[in-house]
This record gives C-alpha cells, sequence and structure tokens, in this order.
C-alpha cells in the first residue's frame, strides 16, 4: 500500500493535496492524525528551508510513509515581496486568515503604496521525504494582482484577494478544478507527480 502522509494540520490545504492526488495514494492522512504531531519551528529564510524542516520533521514521527511538506505564501511587488514566508502570520502569531487579509489591504492602502502596481504572484516549494532523508524538491509558482476588495468563499488564505494572471475573478470565486490546475500547489504537485511516476 503506498501512504502519503501531508506535514500540515491544515484542513484546507489537505484536501487540495487529496484532489490533485488521490490517484497516487492508497491512503493520504495529514498529522491530525498523529497524536504526538507538533509544527516545527520553521525557523528557516526561504520557502525551500522550512518546507525541508516541515517535511523531515514529520518523516521522523511515520518513517514507512511517503511526506510532502510545503512552504508557500504571497508575494506582492508594491510590498517588496511582503507578506513572503511570513504569509501565514502577516497579522501576527494570533493570526487568522481573514486578519492576515485585513492587513494586506491596509497595507496597500497607506499612501507610499498608493497608485503602485499590485502585481502579485503565489509561490510553492514542496520537499518529499521517507525515513528522515529529503527525497525531492519541487516549486511553482502563479503570477497574478492583488484585487481591490475581496470576493467569492472558496479557496483558503489570501485566495479572495488574489487574481490570476489571464482572469478576472478570484480565487476565491474560481471553481476548485480550475484553481487546482493553475495553483503554485497544484503546479508543484504535478512536477511531484511527474516524479512519482519513476518512483518503484
Amino acid at each position: 500500500m503506498r501512504e502519503l502522509l501531508v506535514a500540515t494540520h491544515n484542513s484546507h490545504k489537505t484536501a487540495e493535496f487529496r484532489a490533485i492526488l488521490a490517484k497516487h495514494f492508497d491512503e493520504i492522512s495529514d498529522l491530525t492524525a498523529l497524536s504526538d504531531a507538533k509544527e516545527p519551528v520553521e525557523d528557516g529564510s526561504t520557502f525551500s528551508e522550512n518546507s525541508a524542516i516541515k517535511a523531515l520533521a514529520a518523516s521522523d514521527l511515520l518513517p514507512s510513509a511517503f511526506v510532502i511538506a510545503d512552504d508557500s505564501g504571497l508575494e506582492v511587488d508594491a510590498l517588496d515581496g511582503a507578506p513572503g514566508i511570513h504569509s501565514a502570520r502577516y497579522s501576527g502569531e494570533s493570526a487568522t486568515d481573514a486578519s492576515n487579509r485585513d492587513r494586506l489591504i491596509t497595507e496597500l492602502a497607506r499612501p507610499e503604496h498608493e497608485g503602485k502596481a499590485r502585481s502579485a504572484r503565489f509561490r510553492c516549494v514542496i520537499t518529499a521525504a521517507k525515513g528522515g532523508q529529503v527525497l525531492a524538491v519541487f516549486d511553482g509558482v502563479v503570477e497574478g494582482r492583488i484585487a481591490e476588495s475581496m470576493s467569492g468563499e472558496g479557496g483558503f488564505g489570501y485566495d479572495p484577494l488574489f487574481i490570476p494572471e489571464g482572469y478576472e475573478n478570484s480565487f476565491g470565486v474560481l471553481a476548485e478544478e480550475v484553481k487546482n490546475g493553475m495553483s503554485h500547489r497544484g503546479r508543484a504537485l504535478k512536477k511531484f507527480c511527474d516524479w512519482l511516476e519513476d518512483q518503484p
């Protein structure tokens, strides 16, 4: 049986992984299935470093399984790439998706940023590990822009504010299958799936 452990407690993220990877694995679980699983300290300075930290920590908990961990975030050009690797806690240690979106809207409304291009991108780095060893690393990027206001209730995180290149609607409005086909995470997972085809 081929088993996959997704190194996250985020049910929305796990749902995205399941939707894309279901045909490749007999069982897909996340850290909520392991009572002793704690989030490791993400003290890396890049998405790649933090992704590897999470993958290796989870691999120690379930050595027999394939493990994948992603580190992803939103880079806004007008904010010099912020929130970047701090996307999940952009509004502080007790951040929620809503409070992070509120801070982003507030920052872009400041006089020094007003009128600047709202170009942005979602970036994702996925690390695959097994038995305490990193096996491979995959990345994905989707370009777009930050909307003036939120729209839609789909997705999670900054999705209701992010309009991908070539579209007029945010990830919060676009259908799940459309988003998964073009998202940063979807693109990184496509590379992972291609790699899996060559694995025993």
